[in-house]
């Protein structure tokens, strides 16, 4: 059977809430991250909105030294560090100790490294002045870049992993962490992903003419999942992280217990079966989801709430008529189903880990939050699952058993499933 997997701590830097307290409140209330970017006109970009935090790299100076500080120039690992020492320090643990922790280990996922340093070290090369780059330049550059960190800070001895799956790398990265401690690889795992999507990383997908560009004026309402009006989705940046721990562990140090993970899936479809590299396999999207069910124990009758990908693109609908088919559930007997992407736009590889903090935080204080900006439902949609499943206001409920999926450009897919954490469970 394996150990039981639990929750412990959670750590969030997202566009409309950093730290726990401020993304809850942002959730409950429905509140948008996405702002207007006056430099994306000035750059002519179609799209000229994006999530983005608000966060400075000083906000890490209780967790990192002036030395460290100083050496870090972009934001997309100091986005992770500021998630996983938040979450660190959510679990019950401390920071700046000594101890090697043998128990523990960290996936930690990214997209691309800090292409903001990237450029610099293609300017000053060419310039023929590359030692004035500085001795610490390698650890923006390198793609382990916000594992290495986080494992420093915190002195992991254990696996410790750098994944990167596109949109599905957050849910892997949960996924990969949950499988160790499972399988008694280790006792404890640091997870998550970030993502910071500079005007480079930003301009890339622009030219793809994938983004929202019909709403420059009204940023808030640009991130549209399941709407008839969705034009795109909006490109954000953050970080996620969780806490994950083998259950006898958790009760060993009278931790706090948030969630269970009851196990999940990933896979590829392979670019086949209508799957490219940038559209997903209905075939090996319904396959992920019904394994993700079968290793967690549990049915589709048993879903209480979907946090769907839906990135507010044509294959938002695609995406629903798979989960329908892998549920087996349709109409009024669709369950509720959420798209944080409405708030924050699409984080790309910090995705998963962010919306999974979100599903976390629902189980936890039985919520579901809304969809914003659906005041016009996709009718596609709408002859799949009832417009009342997909709720437009925060409401109360009691989730007891909730799925969460991203897919990712190349094909990859995963899904994950949580519980509320029962002692007999």
């Amino acid at each position: 059977m394996g150990s039981r997997v639990v929750v412990t701590g959670l750590g969030v830097v997202a566009p409309n809430g950093v730290g726990i307290p401020a993304f809850l409140a942002a959730l409950k209330n429905g509140s948008s991250g996405v702002k207007y970017m006056p430099k994306y006109q000035e750059l002519n970009f179609n799209c000229q909105v994006c999530g983005m935090p608000e966060f400075e790299l000083s906000d890490l100076e209780s967790y990192l030294s002036e030395v460290a500080l100083y050496g870090l120039r972009g934001s997309t690992i100091g986005y992770a560090v500021k998630a996983a020492a938040d979450a660190w320090l959510d679990a019950g643990n401390t920071l700046n100790n000594e101890e090697l922790l043998w128990e523990t280990g960290c996936v930690f996922g990214n997209s691309v490294a800090d292409t903001e340093a990237m450029k610099r070290i293609i300017e000053f090369v060419d310039a023929k002045q590359a030692r004035k780059l500085g001795s610490r330049i390698v650890e923006q550059l390198m793609n382990s870049g916000a594992t290495a960190y986080i494992s420093g800070l915190l002195g992991l001895g254990n696996r410790v992993i750098t994944n990167s799956a596109a949109c599905a790398t957050g849910s892997q990265a949960v996924l990969m962490g949950y499988e160790y401690i499972k399988h008694g690889t280790t006792t404890r795992m640091v997870v998550g992903s970030n993502e910071y999507v500079d005007p480079y990383i930003f301009g890339a997908f622009d030219s793809m003419r994938i983004l929202a560009r019909k709403f420059n004026h009204a940023p808030q309402q640009a991130s549209r999942p399941m709407s008839a009006t969705a034009g795109g989705f909006v490109p954000g940046s953050g970080a996620g992280a969780l806490v994950l721990e083998d259950l006898e562990f958790a009760l060993s140090r009278n931790a706090n217990i948030y969630a269970e993970v009851l196990g999940g899936e990933t896979n590829s479809g392979g670019q086949r079966g209508g799957g490219t590299m940038t559209s997903p396999n209905p075939e090996g999207v319904v396959s992920c989801i019904k394994n993700a069910l079968k290793n967690a124990g549990v049915e589709g009758k048993d879903i209480d709430l979907i946090s769907g990908h839906l990135p507010a693109t044509a294959a938002d609908k695609m995406e629903i008529e798979n989960w329908a088919a892998s549920l087996n559930r349709y109409g009024d007997d669709f369950p509720l189903t959420n798209s944080v992407k409405s708030m924050i736009g699409h984080c790309l590889s910090a995705a998963g880990s962010i919306e999974i903090v979100a599903l976390i935080l629902q189980i936890m204080h039985k919520f579901v939050h809304p969809n914003i900006n659906l005041e016009d439902p996709n009718p596609e949609i709408a002859k799949i699952v009832s417009l009342e499943r997909l709720p437009t206001k925060c409401i109360s409920k009691d989730i007891k058993i909730a799925a969460k999926a991203n897919f990712g450009f190349g094909d990859v897919n995963t899904c994950l499933v949580f519980s509320k954490y029962e002692k007999n469970g």
